[in-house]
C-alpha cells in the first residue's frame, strides 16, 4: 500500500499543493489537512506514514517567519510530533515548514536545554531572494538524501533563509552527527559554494541548506524542490534537450521508499 503523508496547512501556507504533487508522483498518498481539522481530531497523526510542513508565509510571517507556526506545533501537537519523530516516520519541512520545525526544536537539536541554538534568520543580502540553485546531497544518516548521487535543481523563494548557529562547537557536531543534508553548490561543478553570492543565496553559514536531526528521518530545507519534479519546470528546459537531471523528485522519493518499508 502507498505510505500515507499528512501535508500540514496552516493560514498563509501556499505550496501544500505543490507538495502533494510530488508525493503523489513519488507513490504516496498524499492528505492536506488544516491544523484546526488536526485540534478537533478530524484526523490523526498516528494514522500516517509521512508528515510534511510545506513552504509559504504561515500567519504572515508574524513575529518571525515561522515562529506562529512552531507554536502551534509546541502548543496542541508537542505529543503527536514527538511521538511522530521516535517512531522513525519521515519528516520534511520545506522553507517556511524548514523555519517551523527549527523554532519549534524539532530541528537540529531536538530536546536540547538550550535554546536557540540554531535559527533561520535574514538573507546576508537583506532583500527577499527568487532564484534557482544547485543543491548538494552530502548526508548518508539522512533518509532523505540517503544515495542521491548528483546535484538537485530547485528554486529558493524567502526572505528569511540565513541558516545560522549559537557557536563553532554546534557546526562541529551537525558534521560529526553527519546532519548536514544539503549544501548549496556552484552550478558549474559538484563542489560548495563557499559562501559565495548567488550560488549561496542567503549567506547561510557553511553554505548549509539543509539540515536533519540526530535520527535521520526529520529534513529541513530552504528551497524548493517540490517545484522541481518535471523537466519542464527548469528555467532552461529548453536547452537540456529534456534531460531529467536535477530534479527535486528524487527527495521525495527517498521517503516515500523509506516510509513504504515501515
Amino acid at each position: 500500500m502507498k505510505p500515507r503523508a499528512l501535508i500540514l496547512h496552516a493560514t498563509g501556507t501556499n505550496r501544500d499543493q505543490d507538495a502533494a504533487q510530488a508525493l503523489e508522483l513519488a507513490g504516496a498518498a498524499a492528505e492536506i489537512w488544516h491544523i484546526n481539522q488536526l485540534r478537533t481530531g478530524a484526523r490523526l497523526w498516528r494514522d500516517f506514514q509521512m508528515l510534511v510542513v510545506p513552504g509559504g508565509f504561515s500567519y504572515a510571517d508574524a513575529l518571525g517567519a515561522g515562529r506562529l507556526f512552531a507554536l502551534d506545533l509546541n502548543t496542541y501537537f508537542a505529543d503527536q510530533a514527538s511521538e511522530f519523530v521516535a517512531a522513525g516516520k519521515p519528516v520534511i519541512g520545506i522553507c517556511n515548514g524548514f523555519q517551523a520545525l527549527v523554532k519549534s526544536g524539532l530541528l537540529p537539536f531536538p530536546g536540547s536545554r538550550r535554546t536557540e541554538r540554531a535559527t533561520l534568520t535574514f538573507n546576508a543580502s537583506g532583500r527577499f531572494e527568487c532564484r534557482w540553485v544547485s543543491l548538494l546531497p552530502v548526508s548518508q544518516r539522512c533518509v532523505w538524501t540517503r544515495g542521491l548521487p548528483g546535484a538537485i535543481d530547485c528554486p529558493v523563494a524567502h526572505g528569511e533563509g540565513n541558516f545560522q548557529l549559537a557557536s563553532p562547537a554546534d557546526l562541529d557536531q551537525l558534521r560529526q552527527g553527519d546532519q548536514v543534508a544539503l549544501l548549496y553548490a556552484r552550478t558549474t561543478s559538484l563542489e560548495p559554494a563557499g559562501g559565495v553570492y548567488p550560488e549561496n543565496p542567503n549567506g547561510s553559514l557553511a553554505d548549509i541548506a539543509g539540515v536533519c536531526n540526530p535520527q535521520g528521518n526529520v529534513l529541513g530545507l530552504m528551497p524548493h524542490p517540490e517545484n522541481h519534479i518535471f523537466p519542464y519546470q527548469h528555467p532552461q528546459h529548453t536547452r537540456r534537450a529534456g534531460q531529467a537531471t536535477g530534479l527535486g523528485l528524487a527527495i521525495f522519493q527517498n521517503g516515500t521508499s523509506y516510509a513504504s518499508q515501515m
